[in-house]
C-alpha cells in the first residue's frame, strides 16, 4: 500500500511545471465557452498560456501535436463547491480541515464565528482527491470552509502543482456563511436568531473599522467576535470579496438578498434547492446561484421545492447559474450534474457555460478563466465526444500549460490488481 501511495504522490509532483513546450491541439470541434464552436480548429498553448484558437492558425516551430481529429476540446471545467485539498476522508475527523468543529475551545464565547479562518493554510497539493477529479475533465476548484454561522474564507485552486502558491488562482475568493437549518445548530436558536447573530456581526465589523485606533487604546464597547474575524470581514463589507450564503429555502434566500440590499455586499447563493421560487428577486438583484442538479426529493423542510428542474428556470428568469456536484471525492460527477440539467429544461451551451464561463466570471477571474481564448490560462480538456455523456472518455488534460498524466490511486489500484503474478507475492498459502 505505502508503494501505491509514495507512487500517486508521485504524480502529483510530475504534474507540476516543467520546462515550457509549446503544444497545438489539432483537427478537433473546439468548444471556446464564449462563440459558436470550431470544427476542425486548433488550439495552440505555450508558457501556460493559450496563444491562438481558429480554424486556421499559425502553429509554431517544434510545437507538439495533438491529434484532436472527430474529438472535442473545452475549457477545463470549474466544481464552484468542494472541500477539495482540505478533506480526505469524510468520517476521520483528522483528515478534514475544513471546519473548526470546537469553536468554544478557540475562544470564551461561543461566537461561532471564523471568519478569519482560511482554507489555503491547511491546503494539502498532494491530496490523493486531487489527481481523481482531474483525470476526469475538472481542472478548477473552488474549496470552502464549512460548519458555523461564518465558517471562513475558501479559495480558488487550479488541480496542479506542489506548493499552495503554485495552484492558488485566488485566495481568498469569498467568505462563507450559513442561513440554512445547519446554523440553527451554530447559534442555538431560531431563524430570526440566525439573522440577528449575522447582523450584529456586521455591524461590529463596521464599528471596528470606524474606531480602530480606539480598539487598540481599549476604548471601544465590547465587540462580539475577535479582531481577526473583524479584520477578515472589511473587504465584505467593502465590496471586494463576495459573501457566499448558504441558503435552500425560498424565504432563507429572501432574507439572504435583505441583509445584502441592507450592507450593500456583493452576495452569491449557494444551495439555493428552492431558488427558483425566488428566481425573479434573485434576477433583479444580479444575484448568482450555485445549484446542485440531481436534487429532487425534499430532504428535510427547507427543500420541500426541490426539483431538477431548478436550474433551467432559474436561467429562464436570468439568473447566472454555475452548477456543481457539492462533492469532494466525486467532484467529477460535475458532469451528470450538467447532463441532467440538459434534461430537465436547460439548453446544452448554457449548462457547458455552467460549468466554465459563468463560474469564471462569478468569481472574478472571466479575465484568465472559463474559455478557450488567447491570453486566458491554459487549462484545456480533449474529450472522447460529448463531455455530458457519461460514456465520453477523457483523453488528454492540460492544466496551466502542462499535460496531466491520466493516474490516480483509483487508476493504480486497477492495474495493479488487473493481473496477479504468481511469483511476486509475499504471502503463499502453506
Amino acid at each position: 500500500m505505502n508503494r501505491i501511495l509514495l507512487s500517486a504522490a508521485a504524480l502529483c509532483f510530475a504534474a507540476a511545471p516543467a520546462a515550457a513546450q509549446a503544444i497545438a491541439i489539432v483537427g478537433g470541434d473546439v468548444y471556446t465557452a464564449d462563440g459558436t464552436p470550431i470544427r476542425g480548429g486548433t488550439v495552440v498553448i505555450q508558457d501556460g498560456r493559450i496563444t491562438a484558437v481558429g480554424a486556421n492558425v499559425a502553429i509554431p516551430a517544434g510545437a507538439r501535436r495533438i491529434d484532436a481529429t472527430g474529438k472535442w476540446v473545452t475549457p477545463g471545467l470549474i466544481e464552484s463547491s468542494t472541500t477539495m485539498g482540505i478533506g480526505e476522508v469524510s468520517s476521520i475527523a483528522e483528515s478534514n480541515d475544513a471546519e473548526i468543529q470546537d469553536v468554544t475551545s478557540r475562544r470564551d464565547s461561543d461566537d461561532q464565528v471564523q471568519a478569519a479562518f482560511t482554507v489555503t493554510e491547511g491546503l494539502n497539493p498532494r491530496s490523493m482527491v486531487i489527481p481523481i477529479v482531474r483525470i476526469m475533465g475538472v481542472t478548477t476548484a473552488i474549496t470552502r470552509p464549512s460548519g458555523s454561522l461564518i465558517s471562513g474564507q475558501g479559495a480558488m485552486i487550479d488541480l496542479a502543482g506542489n506548493r499552495v502558491e503554485d495552484m492558488t488562482v485566488v485566495s481568498p475568493i469569498g467568505m462563507y456563511a450559513s442561513l440554512s437549518e445547519n446554523a440553527r445548530g451554530a447559534v442555538g436558536g431560531p431563524r430570526a436568531a440566525i439573522s440577528m447573530r449575522l447582523r450584529e456581526v456586521l455591524e461590529d465589523a463596521r464599528a471596528y473599522a470606524r474606531n480602530r485606533q480606539s480598539f487598540e487604546r481599549g476604548e471601544t464597547r465590547e465587540f462580539s467576535v475577535s479582531r481577526l474575524d473583524m479584520e477578515a470581514l472589511q473587504p465584505v463589507l467593502a465590496g471586494r470579496e463576495p459573501l457566499v450564503v448558504e441558503a435552500h429555502r425560498a424565504s432563507d434566500i429572501q432574507l439572504a438578498l435583505r441583509i445584502a440590499r441592507e450592507y450593500d455586499l456583493r452576495l452569491i447563493i449557494t444551495g439555493g434547492t428552492e431558488a427558483w421560487m425566488v428566481a425573479d428577486e434573485l434576477a433583479r438583484a444580479r444575484v448568482p446561484v450555485l445549484v446542485k442538479v440531481l436534487n429532487n426529493l425534499p430532504g428535510s423542510f427547507e427543500s420541500l421545492g426541490a426539483t431538477y428542474e431548478n436550474a433551467a428556470r432559474l436561467r429562464r428568469a436570468g439568473v447566472q447559474v454555475a452548477l456543481t456536484s457539492g462533492e469532494t471525492w466525486r467532484a467529477y460527477t460535475i458532469r451528470q450534474e450538467a447532463g441532467n440539467a440538459v434534461a430537465y429544461g436547460l439548453p446544452w451551451a448554457e449548462a457547458f457555460r455552467a460549468v466554465t464561463l459563468y463560474p469564471a466570471q462569478i468569481w472574478g477571474v472571466a479575465d484568465r478563466y472559463g474559455s478557450l481564448e488567447a491570453g486566458k490560462v491554459a487549462n484545456v480538456v480533449v474529450w472522447s465526444g460529448d463531455p455530458f455523456e457519461l460514456l465520453t472518455r477523457v483523453e488528454h488534460v492540460i492544466i496551466r500549460g502542462q499535460e496531466v498524466q491520466l493516474v490516480s490511486r483509483e487508476t493504480q489500484l486497477r492495474e495493479r490488481y488487473r493481473t496477479l503474478d504468481e511469483n511476486v507475492r509475499t504471502y503463499r498459502q502453506p
